[in-house]
């Protein structure tokens, strides 16, 4: 079980982080589980444009050490044209 604690946000990245989690549920790319089922993998990072939009980003670091390396890598250049 991959546990992360939460990064210190302010009130105003808060609100944006709901805003964006909102979103994604209602474009079908998150969806609400039961209380019990813990599946924490990330903690999210609101990152501020200079416009004032906003987007929700993830850490994702901890989850590469559960990940299985790919057996056949992807050729590099110099062996394609050798």
């Amino acid at each position: 079980m991959l546990r992360r604690p939460a990064y210190p946000a302010n009130p105003r990245a808060i609100e944006a982080l709901e805003i964006h989690i909102k979103e994604l549920i209602d474009l079908g790319l998150l969806r609400e589980i039961v209380h019990n089922v813990q599946v924490e993998v990330t903690t999210t990072v609101i990152i501020a444009w200079h416009n004032g939009k906003s987007r929700m980003v993830g850490d994702f670091r901890a989850l590469n050490t559960y990940n299985i390396l790919d057996r056949y890598l992807i050729p590099g250049i110099h062996e394609k044209l050798t």
